[in-house]
C-alpha cells in the first residue's frame, strides 16, 4: 500500500479533506468538500484527474459535526482502500501565545488547545473534532496541529496590543490575527510572481465568507486587520467586522441582550447578510437588484478599500497587492472596484487581464503589482505534516532542488 497525508479544515459550515502522496512526491491525491452543514449537507470530491463528482449521503445522516466527520472518514478508508493514512494534519484556528509553529498533538497539547476554545469559540471545538475523529479512526498515526495564528508571531509588539491595562494584556487579551495558512501559502507564492517586490512591502486580501487582510514585509507578518478573535476588521459574510465597543454595552443596556444573544448578532446575522437582509454570499448580492444588496457591497468595497490605505501606512507604502479567498480570487468585480478606490496608492488594473482570470492583473503603468491568486491552506499542512512524520526525505528534496533537480 501507498502511504498518504490526510488533511482535514472542520469549519462551523463545512469539513474539508484532502490526501496528499506520502513518501514519494509531494502530489495532491484527492479533495473534497461536505459544505451545508446546518441545513442540507451537500459532499463533492474532486479526483487526481481533476474530475469532480458529488457523493450521494444518507438523509437519515445526523447534521452534527461529530457524525460527519465519523462518516466522512469511513469513507476515505472505504473510497482510498489502496492507500494507507500514515499521518494526518489539522487546521486548528487558534494556537494562543505558546503555539506559533505546528506542533505535533499529545493528549497535553490536546487540553491545552481545548482551553482555547473561549477565543475562538465558532471554530477552535470543530477544528479539535477532527482530531478526535481521526483518533477515533486511526488511533496509531501521528497527527499535526498548524495555527491560523503563528503566522503573525512575527509582527512588532506595538502591532499586537490594545489599549487595556496591562493585567488583560498579560492574560493574552492581544490582537493575534487569522487566516495565517492562507497568508504562508501565498508568501511563497509571491517569489514565482514578483520576483524582488516579494520581500517588500505586501498587503494580501484574504476575502471570502471570512475575510482579513496581512501586510507583510519579507514575506513576513507585520500587521493584520483581524484581533482578538475573527469578528474584527473587514465586513464578512455574516460576520460584522469593525465595531465601536461601545455598540455590544448598548445591546446589553438598552436591548437587555446577554453574551449568546449579542454573539449570534454579531457572528452570525451581520456583515453582508445583516446589512443586505438578502444574503451572505457575493454571488447572490452583485447579482441583485435590491437597494440594501447594492448598499452591503459597496460597504464592503469601502472597508476593504480603506483597510489597505491603513495597513500601508503601517508597512510604509505598498509594493505589491493580493487577492485570493472564494471572492479575492474569482470576483473581478470587487478586485476592480478595491483597486480603484487604491488608484491613490500607484494601484492600477487591466481590466482585460482582471477579466481573463490571469494571475497578474494589474496594468503596465501600475506602480504596483496586483495579483489575483488561489489559495492552497491543505498543502501548506501537508507540508508541514510531511516536515514531522519524514524530515529526511524533506531534507533529501530540498539538496536535489538546490542542485537543480526539477522532477522534485
Amino acid at each position: 500500500m501507498t502511504g498518504a497525508i490526510l488533511t482535514l479544515n472542520t469549519g462551523s459550515s463545512s469539513i474539508k479533506y484532502a490526501l496528499y502522496a506520502g513518501e514519494r512526491g509531494f502530489s495532491c491525491l484527492a479533495r473534497g468538500e461536505i459544505s451545508g452543514i446546518g441545513s442540507r449537507p451537500v459532499f463533492e470530491t474532486i479526483e487526481v484527474s481533476g474530475s469532480k463528482r458529488s457523493v450521494p449521503m444518507d438523509e437519515n445522516l445526523p447534521v452534527r459535526h461529530d457524525d460527519l466527520i465519523r462518516w466522512l472518514l469511513n469513507w476515505i478508508a472505504q473510497e482510498f482502500s489502496a492507500l494507507t493514512i500514515t499521518a494526518a494534519g489539522h487546521r486548528v484556528v487558534h494556537g494562543g501565545r505558546e503555539f506559533t509553529q505546528p506542533v505535533l498533538l499529545t493528549p497535553k497539547i490536546l487540553d491545552a488547545l481545548t482551553a482555547l476554545c473561549p477565543l475562538a469559540p465558532d471554530h477552535q471545538p470543530l477544528n479539535l473534532a477532527g482530531v478526535r475523529g481521526v483518533a477515533e479512526r486511526w488511533p496509531d498515526i501521528p497527527q499535526i496541529a498548524c495555527f491560523d495564528t503563528a503566522f503573525h508571531r512575527t509582527q512588532p509588539a506595538i502591532a499586537q496590543l490594545y489599549a487595556l491595562p496591562r493585567e488583560l494584556i498579560n492574560e493574552g487579551v492581544i490582537r493575534y490575527g487569522f487566516h495565517g495558512l492562507s497568508y504562508e501559502y501565498i508568501a511563497a507564492e509571491l517569489l514565482e510572481h514578483t520576483e524582488v517586490r516579494a520581500e517588500g512591502r505586501v498587503i494580501v486580501a484574504h476575502l471570502g465568507h471570512g475575510a482579513s487582510m496581512c501586510a507583510m514585509i519579507g514575506r513576513k507578518s507585520q500587521a493584520t486587520s483581524m484581533g482578538f478573535t475573527a469578528l474584527d476588521g473587514l465586513v464578512m459574510g455574516q460576520r460584522c467586522g469593525d465595531l465601536d465597543p461601545g455598540v455590544v454595552l448598548y445591546l446589553m443596556r438598552e436591548r437587555k441582550m446577554d453574551a449568546p444573544a449579542i454573539e449570534e448578532l454579531l457572528s452570525r446575522q451581520s456583515g453582508l447578510l445583516g446589512v443586505s437582509g438578502v444574503s451572505g454570499d457575493m454571488r447572490t448580492l452583485l447579482d441583485s437588484n435590491d437597494i440594501n444588496a447594492k448598499e452591503a457591497v459597496d460597504l464592503f468595497v469601502y472597508r476593504a478599500a480603506r483597510e489597505v490605505g491603513s495597513l500601508a501606512s503601517a508597512i510604509g507604502g505598498l509594493d505589491v497587492l493580493v487577492f485570493t479567498g472564494g471572492i479575492g480570487e474569482n470576483s473581478a468585480k470587487i478586485r476592480a472596484r478595491i483597486a480603484a478606490a487604491c488608484a491613490w496608492l500607484g494601484v492600477k488594473i487591466d481590466d482585460n487581464e482582471n477579466q481573463s482570470g490571469a494571475a497578474r492583473i494589474s496594468a503596465r503603468d501600475s506602480v504596483v503589482d496586483v495579483l489575483a491568486l488561489p489559495t492552497d491552506e491543505e498543502s501548506i499542512i501537508a507540508g508541514h505534516v510531511r516536515r514531522f512524520v519524514w524530515p529526511e526525505t524533506v531534507r533529501h528534496a530540498h539538496s536535489r532542488a538546490a542542485m537543480g533537480d526539477e522532477n522534485v
